[in-house]
């Protein structure tokens, strides 16, 4: 068992590393300040690759594993959690387009898609339907060629500023539950769709958050992905792989801190001996940095079981985003107090990251809810043989 890694994704890290450290990182700031979503730095990200990582490269994906995009992605988080994040939303849903899209809407969206020169927005929780997603209520009624969509959908990553909608809506019956939804690909544009304001967040300001509301919005039948009733095997499909990406956010912007946090404790003198000199300093660090290591390793082995459409890839994915970002959110917070007075202001990027990284806890599934994937596997009968 090898845990280097290989020359091609030590070539994937480093290219992504010098993105994230020329092209991210000086402007994280300014973004997060100003609210800025960076349509033109994610394009140039885009034409590195970043935004197609794990398409098929006939439709001008890179062709990647789920364990090089998680390389990718931690390094890209370094510079910018919140942009970084959001690209890593916009793989998901362009790949959901790649994979269970007709001919026809490959043909037109998905170059655009994987160049970054079109974005994408994933559309599952609705005001009533978050952790319990399978009660959504937005509806898709056929009407001849068309489907009309009623409903609306929230806290929306890069609503407004997007130019395609994965939708989840429900075709069926609510009684139906998960087997009445279909997912759908909506060009943002369309009559009937409406924005809400950008919600004022604690964090993620580098990417637009709104409500979406869909008033009798017709979409061609051929935006159809899959087939009809498919739409929550899809998303669940989907979130394994997203909850590895946003762990490995996670990662990235505790990896940072620590980076910063290494040269403080080398430069900051206090009763004339640098930081770095006091043994309980050095045993928090020392922590902060087994516990991200233990955190990269469980999300590389998640990403390997998902590479391999392992029985419980579902399961390794749940306990990799619980442990990761349960992780990264507290070496985050830990680099703060590291910093003393300084980690809590914002000339330092502590403070950004650490905001940028609680969210993760949240989305893509609450922890409680990877929680509770993982008892619900654990307590099979057999299941102690193969989840360990």
């Amino acid at each position: 068992m090898n845990f280097d890694l290989n020359e091609d994704q030590q070539a994937f890290q480093d290219a992504a590393r010098a993105f994230a450290q020329g092209e991210m990182a000086p402007l994280a700031a300014q973004w997060d300040e100003q609210k800025i979503f960076p349509v033109d730095v994610i394009a140039k990200a885009g034409e590195l690759g970043f935004c197609g990582m794990y398409c098929p490269e006939d439709v001008g994906g890179l062709g990647l594993s789920r364990l090089d995009t998680s390389i990718i992605l931690e390094e890209l988080a370094g510079g910018c959690t919140s942009t970084a994040a959001y690209i890593s939303i916009h793989n998901m849903a362009t790949w959901m387009i790649a994979t269970w899209g007709t001919q026809e809407l490959k043909s037109q969206w998905c170059e655009a898609l994987t160049m970054g020169t079109k974005l994408a927005s994933y559309c599952l929780t609705e005001p009533g339907a978050g952790s319990d997603a399978a009660s959504l209520r937005t509806s898709a009624k056929r009407d001849g060629d068309d489907y009309i969509i009623n409903g609306s959908k929230m806290f929306i990553s890069g609503a407004g500023s997007t130019q395609m909608l994965v939708v989840m809506a429900r075709t069926g019956t609510l009684d139906e539950g998960a087997s009445g939804i279909s997912a759908f690909a909506i060009p943002s544009d369309l009559t009937g769709i409406h924005y809400g304001k950008n919600e004022d967040k604690m964090g993620w300001n580098s990417q637009p958050t709104k409500a979406i509301t869909f008033e009798n919005v017709r979409v061609p039948a051929k935006n159809l992905l899959g087939v009809v009733g498919e739409g929550f095997k899809i998303a669940m499909k989907g979130l394994d792989g997203g909850r590895i990406n946003i762990a490995t956010c996670s990662i990235g912007a505790a990896q940072a801190c620590i980076n910063h946090t290494q040269a403080y404790m080398l430069e900051r003198q206090q009763f004339g001996k640098p930081l770095s000199a006091f043994q309980a300093l050095q045993f928090k660090l020392a922590d902060m940095v087994t516990e991200l290591v233990a955190a990269r390793q469980m999300i590389r082995l998640a990403a390997t079981k998902l590479d391999a459409n392992d029985v419980d890839k579902t399961t390794y994915c749940a306990m990799a985003k619980r442990f990761a970002t349960d992780v990264g959110f507290e070496v985050c917070n830990n680099a703060l107090q590291l910093h003393g007075g300084y980690g809590y202001i914002k000339e330092y990027p502590i403070e950004r990251f650490m905001r940028d990284a609680r969210v993760h806890q949240i989305l893509e599934g609450t922890n409680e809810i990877m929680r509770l994937i993982t008892a619900r596997s654990i307590l099979q009968s057999d299941a102690i043989d193969r989840i360990r």
